[in-house]
């Protein structure tokens, strides 16, 4: 659905999501200290994508402290898939892929 609003709203929703996506992992994987979506998106344009790179390896690890916190197995590797996605300019696989953690974790609680 979300995919589809993105496209619907000409990428509007998609940054609404983005944003929601990073508040969202820094609360489930307790780090409080982590920069806000906000700041993700806007260090994301200043820097013409490079942070968003950034973010998107640094995700895969909030990612693996997630599954731990779960009982699964880390998998320490989501942080490269979702940086080689995103850098090959498919950034909504790796946002459906969190999402997909995310809503796993919400299903848990």
């Amino acid at each position: 659905m979300c995919i589809i609003l993105s496209i619907i709203t000409c990428g509007i929703y998609g940054i609404i999501w983005y944003i929601q996506i990073v508040d969202d992992l820094n609360t489930a994987s307790g780090d409080m200290n982590g920069q806000s979506g906000g700041m993700v998106f806007l260090l994301t344009l200043i820097t013409c994508g490079i942070y968003g790179w950034y973010w998107m390896y640094k995700a895969g690890e909030k990612v693996s402290v997630i599954r731990q916190r779960q009982g699964l197995p880390a998998n320490d590797s989501n942080g490269i898939l979702y940086l080689v996605l995103a850098f090959f300019g498919l950034g909504i696989v790796s946002y459906c892929l969190i999402q997909s953690e995310l809503n796993n974790v919400a299903a848990y609680q």
